[in-house]
Formats: structure tokens, sequence, C-alpha cells
């Protein structure tokens, strides 16, 4: 090595050291200064013209979560033009720093699903603290109230909510799970619309009610979904289990509890008009009859049942498509089989208000339960 080599990898190794010298420190904050936000809560503002109250829900320390009667939160609420700084207004308010790390509820309310859907969410996904699979879901009657609220059933150091969309407590058919990286996907992309769960309280006001769902599209009005049209949805693309469905045939009535469901389609165009080949599968028992049933009959049953669910498919996606909204995704398997070009999912907004849906129900019971 010549000695112009050996001063400059000198001069660079002082260089290095002096730079490390000048290295912020990490600014850790101890758990005890820390005031973990467990909830989002966001309503249109009554204060501030086309503003937005922004509640967060806080999990307050205890020292011992065994002597915890109840859950133990703190809410605070603010008004402003924007949710970036409804957050900064709120750090004033408590004498700790808000982390969002644990964050994982985001609760809309129904009046922002309308417009500029994009402009409030852009704080959720830009932000580095908050996670991508944050659960986000729609109020019934405004997001802080919601979020405010305390079922009985919630245990202490616990949030509800959580259990009813991490598939680690209920699991049921009727609740849509959404997360904030597919709700902003879905928002800005083309060809399949967003759908999320709309979170209720009952009447007798002790727990939450989560059965419904509404489809979100920018620019167009939201549609929602009944339970049953909810449960048929998420049966069909997520595969959901628990899946219950009543026959009422000539004063034969009998439930079935079905747990295999697959679904799959093709969207046809080489002859006549353009159709949606669907074909659905379904297994399962019978759980439940007001007469005696014979396994012998267990064919007939199978189209009895297969008739009466076809009706109601395409009675969803009737629904679905005169209202402009695709939650299945038809419009992304058609951009995904097709080389791009100008103008093609304005084609695809044309085809899809014409299309025709052709819907094959296959079930197969395996038996009418421990008796017949």
């Amino acid at each position: 090595m010549s000695k112009k080599q050996k001063m400059i990898k000198r001069w660079l190794s002082i260089a290095m050291l002096f730079a490390l010298l000048l290295q912020a420190g990490c600014a850790f904050k101890d758990i005890d200064k820390r005031m973990f936000v467990v909830g989002i809560g966001l309503d249109p503002s009554e204060k501030v013209q086309n503003g937005y109250r922004v509640t967060l829900k806080l999990a307050k320390p205890v020292g011992d979560v065994k002597q915890a009667t109840a859950p133990v939160y703190v809410y605070l609420s603010e008004d402003s033009k924007s949710v970036a700084d409804a957050v900064h207004k709120m750090e004033t308010h408590v004498d700790k720093v808000l982390d969002f790390a644990h964050n994982r509820i985001i609760m809309l309310n129904k009046e922002l699903l309308t417009n500029n859907v994009d402009t409030y969410m852009d704080f959720f996904t830009r932000r580095g603290d908050i996670q991508l699979i944050s659960y986000v879901a729609v109020a019934e009657t405004t997001a802080e109230e919601v979020l405010t609220f305390d079922p009985e059933s919630e245990s202490p150091a616990s949030n509800a909510l959580y259990n009813y969309f991490d598939n680690t407590g209920t699991e049921s058919p009727y609740v849509v799970t959404t997360f904030l990286f597919e709700f902003r996907r879905e928002v800005l992309g083309k060809g399949k619309d967003t759908i999320i769960p709309i979170v209720s309280i009952d009447e007798g006001g002790t727990e939450f009610v989560i059965d419904k769902s509404i489809v979100v599209k920018p620019g167009k009005k939201p549609v929602e979904l009944t339970p049953l049209e909810t449960k048929d949805y998420n049966s069909h693309v997520n595969n959901a289990s628990g899946f219950s469905y009543t026959i009422d045939e000539n004063d034969m009535i009998f439930v079935l509890n079905l747990n295999v469901i697959k679904m799959k389609y093709d969207i046809v165009f080489d002859d006549g008009p353009p159709r949606i080949d669907m074909k659905i599968t379904k297994s399962g028992v019978i759980g439940e009859s007001n007469k005696r049933l014979d396994i012998k009959h267990l064919k007939k049953y199978d189209k009895i049942a297969a008739e009466d669910i076809e009706k109601q498919v395409i009675k969803l996606l009737t629904k679905l498509q005169e209202n402009e909204v695709d939650p299945y995704g038809f419009g992304l398997r058609f951009r995904a089989t097709r080389l791009p070009y100008e103008g093609m999912m304005e084609d695809w907004d044309r085809i899809y208000s014409e299309i025709e849906f052709n819907v094959t129900v296959n079930i197969k019971l395996k038996s009418t339960g421990v008796i017949e």
C-alpha cells in the first residue's frame, strides 16, 4: 500500500469516528412514560367545518391486572381540520407519550365513507408507528360511541373488538375482517371494492353486535349488506367456517351446518353475451329439522338446498351489480387475465353493468345428524 493510500485511509477513519460523535441517542422512553393507544375513532366534526372528531382509546396502566374489576381505559377526543393536528393537540392532554404501536382498531363513521376517503386515511398509512394490519371497522352510530363502549363480556386488560377480528376469539361467517393495508389498496386501486364490518351495540346496551358489512367505492354511495348477504359473501370469498343455512320448503324446515365451502368462477366472453360462471360447492350435515328425515333421501335434500341457495347468491350478485360495486374482485380478475390497454377499466364498468350470472351450487350432505 502506497504512502498516499495510507494517508487517505487514515483520514477516512478519523472522519468516521468524528461522525459517530455527532449521532443522536435513541431517545428511548421508559414504559411508565408511555400511554398505549388501543383504538382510534373518526367522526365528522360538529365544531369544525369539514373537520374531524378524533377519539383515542388509551390503556391505563394498573399495578396488578388480577385486582382490576373492570377494563380500565382513558378516552380523549379532539376536533380539528385534520387527523394529525387533532392527535398533536391531544398530546398536550396527557403527561406521557402517546404510543400507537399497539393500536389494532380504526373505527370510522358511516358519513366518512362517501368522499375523500384517501384524505383522512393518509394519516394512518403514512404514520410509521401504526401497523398496517390494524383492523378497520364502521360504527353503526358514531365511532366515539362505539369506541368508548365497554361490553359486559370484556375482561380486564383486554379489548373485545380484537377477539372478533383476529380469529383467537369468536369465529363467525357473519364477521368480516378488513385490514388497513387492504382498505387502502382497494380504495386506491381498481377492480375490487373494499368491504368493512359494521359494529353496533345491542338494544340492551350490554354487548357488541357484528353481523353486517358495508361495501365502499370512492364516488359511490356505500352499499350495506344484510347479515345473510354478509355471511354468503364471507363464505364464498374467505371460506369462513361455521356457516349455517335454513331451508323452508313445503312446511319442511331444516338447518344445514356447512363446514366446507369452495367457490370458483370464470369470466366468459366466447359464446353469446358476457357472463360469469360461478360454481359453489358446500358440504356438511343437517343440524336441525322440524320433521323426521331419512338418510336415504339425502340427494333430495341436496337438491332442495342447492336450488334455494342459488337464488340467494344470484340475488346478492345482482344487488352488487345494480349498485355498481364489486367486492368479489371480478374486475381485478378481468385486469389480471388481459394485456392492459387505455380505457380498460371503463370497458369493464360497461361490461359489469350488463354481465349475466350463471350460478351452480352443489350441496353434499354427509348425514342427517346423529339421528334421522
